[in-house]
């Protein structure tokens, strides 16, 4: 089992005002799963993606990740535990506009303790394996909006983390480009990695082979997507 949370509660206090943002979730996902994490604005997705990637504590319950508990750890053992074992997929792509996209992806490996030649190689290796082999000296302004993205993930796979957390990732991109990032979380997934994907649209949950979907800070239903949408004729991801 690489997640498990049992009876997690997250309350916010703002003002005089308490908000119940989740109610005694519980949940499992096993290592190389692809799971898709749905529902309306105010649903509690964002807050248990926020949990879930260590970003953030819960009120109570118990989170285990990859056989550590990690309910009860403080700000600065959290961020370890995101570095080791979390790769993130934001929809902004949050690229440093500095730096290439090769330095992009080689920032996690800083704090990882690698070599300068270390993280450039690994960083290289990475790019290539997500189709950018030939941007890698690009910087962001200098790339489409697919290819932010895949410089995105490129960072979240460098450092070789347990999950790959995507939120909204296709959030900013058109129908077409959209597919193509689609199609590039399902190679990752066939690569052995484990997939979370949060988002509102039903046409990306598809690729999932799972579905959460959650209302009101609630688990509303947990299914097998017995519908998956696939691109059988996309290239394969070749493993960095």
């Amino acid at each position: 089992m690489l997640i498990s949370i049992e009876h997690l509660n997250k309350t916010y206090i703002m003002g005089a005002e308490k908000v119940e943002a989740l109610k005694d979730v519980t949940l499992s996902i096993n290592k190389n799963e692809y799971v898709a994490l749905m529902g309306p604005s105010g649903s509690g997705k964002s807050t248990l993606m926020n949990l879930l990637g260590c970003l953030d504590s819960p009120s109570s319950g118990q989170y285990w990740l990859n056989g550590i508990e990690v309910s009860t750890m403080d700000d600065g053992e959290l961020a370890e535990v995101r570095n080791k074992q979390i790769g993130f997929v934001f929809q902004t792509f949050n690229l440093l506009p500095r730096l290439s996209a090769l330095e992009n992806v080689a920032l996690p490996l800083v704090y990882a303790g690698y070599s300068k030649e270390e993280r450039l190689k690994k960083a290289r290796v990475t790019l290539e394996s997500v189709g950018l082999g030939d941007r890698i000296m690009h910087k962001p302004n200098e790339l489409s909006g697919g290819q932010r993205q895949r410089v995105a993930v490129a960072r979240a796979l460098v450092n070789d983390p347990a999950i790959i957390l995507a939120d909204e990732p296709t959030g900013n991109l058109d129908t077409k480009t959209s597919y193509e990032i689609m199609t590039l979380f399902e190679q990752i997934h066939q690569a052995g990695n484990t997939v979370i994907l949060v988002t509102h649209e039903q046409d990306i949950a598809q690729h999932a082979h799972r579905i959460v979907r959650l209302r009101d800070g609630l688990v509303e239903s947990d299914e097998t997507n017995d519908d998956i949408r696939t691109f059988a004729d996309a290239p394969i991801l070749t493993p960095g």
